[in-house]
């Protein structure tokens, strides 16, 4: 048989106009889709007991994707394949396209966290009447979340019979998942009770809420302040130390072209707007690398640390805090008040403190900062919020009495 006959004639197929139809040829494809893919799974388990990859200096997984295949459904073909081994009843529903990959991939992580939950192994007994109840709850309708927290109660039943650890204190049910989705990072984590009071404790000090420079209450929903305090921890390293002076611990790598501003990237998150990259380059060690015509290095600039420790001090002495909403000169990055990249100097002068969100503000809003005849930065606010657009003292020298 050559399987490129079915491509063929999947592309001369025409889809009828009709409801029954049309019905009918959507169980059809699927049924053929999950024949395919199990197929596909057994090609990556016996690629992998012949060891094709590793005679291409390469992994199974890699190879297939050299192949055409996305990396995700790359490593679900390598698990299932391999998984499928003792479990008839699974592998035959799959092969006769009754089952999607994605269920069959819920049995056998279900299968691996139960067996990994138990202090004295699962008989071959056992585990067949486990892939019974995963595989009743596939049958009934359960989608493949479901199929997996069924397992996890069944581990979790596991465990205290055989004298295992309790499900909040089994590190090896810990797991950190996350993808690019859209230029954002979408993921979820699953911890022990060790390292998530660990997180409950490093993000509660970043987590205070924060008034407004008017007093009223901090407009943020708990899940932007925990977001928030996120990214505060991550520039802090935990707070402590040096951070209150010093730049923020956590680096990323910009590369913003000379000609192309509107070009910059992230390294690990690809392409930004030239905004956020200016946000970036506020607070930023500046190296200047310059590219022969086929985009080779061909002369590097010692690396510039814009705002230095002992500038940073005095800007602190000056501030004490985010000129806009008062918080801790440690939440804050130094902003440039005419931008870098517009020429701007790094002095005390050109200077301001800014958190993370009040930074994001004027960059992306239309809040403005100017330096004072007083040496002191100034706020102007954007016009639906003053339509005057009257200047603001610093967030230390605003009074906050009613007279005000």
């Amino acid at each position: 048989m050559n399987v490129l006959d079915s491509v063929d004639a999947l592309i001369e197929l025409k889809v009828p106009d009709d409801s029954a139809g049309v019905l009918r040829l959507v169980k059809d494809l699927i049924t053929l889709r999950n024949a395919t893919e199990h197929q596909l799974s057994v090609c990556a388990a016996v690629m992998e007991r012949l060891g094709v990859a590793r005679e291409a200096g390469s992994t199974t997984s890699k190879l297939l994707q050299a192949n055409g295949a996305a990396p995700s459904a790359a490593a679900r073909w390598v698990r299932v394949g391999t998984g499928l081994v003792n479990l008839d009843r699974t592998a035959g529903y799959f092969r006769d396209g009754f089952l999607s990959t994605e269920h069959v991939d819920a049995i056998v992580k279900g299968l691996h966290h139960i067996d990994g939950r138990s202090e004295v192994g699962v008989t071959t007994e056992e585990r067949s009447g486990y892939e019974s109840t995963l595989l009743s709850h596939v049958i009934s309708g359960a989608p493949p979340a479901e199929v997996e927290k069924t397992a996890r109660g069944l581990g979790n039943q596991i465990a205290d019979d055989t004298g295992g650890p309790p499900p909040a204190e089994d590190p090896s049910l810990n797991s950190f998942d996350f993808e690019v989705n859209e230029g954002r990072l979408v993921g979820r984590f699953d911890v022990d009770a060790q390292i998530a009071e660990k997180v409950h404790s490093a993000l509660s000090f970043w987590s205070k809420p924060r008034p407004q420079p008017d007093g009223s209450k901090d407009p943020r929903s708990k899940t932007q302040i925990r977001a928030d305090a996120f990214h505060q921890l991550l520039d802090c390293g935990g707070g402590g130390g040096d951070g209150f002076i010093s730049a923020p611990r956590t680096e990323v790598n910009v590369s913003v072209p000379a000609d192309h501003p509107n070009r910059a990237s992230l390294e690990w998150m690809g392409p930004i707007t030239e905004a956020t990259a200016a946000m970036l380059a506020c607070d930023s060690t500046i190296s200047s690398i310059t590219l022969d015509g086929q985009e080779v290095p061909i002369d590097l600039s010692p690396p510039k640390r814009l705002f230095t420790g002992l500038v940073r001090k005095a800007i602190i002495i000056r501030d004490t805090c985010c000129i806009k909403c008062g918080a801790p000169a440690g939440w804050s990055d130094c902003h440039h008040i005419i931008y870098w990249s517009n020429g701007g100097t790094t002095t005390v002068g050109n200077g301001c403190l800014l958190c993370r969100t009040c930074h994001r503000a004027i960059h992306y809003t239309e809040w403005e900062v100017e330096m004072g005849s007083d040496g002191h930065p100034w706020l102007i606010p954007p016009a639906d919020v003053d339509p005057l657009r009257r200047p603001l003292p610093a967030y230390n020298r605003r009074t906050m009495s009613l007279a005000a």
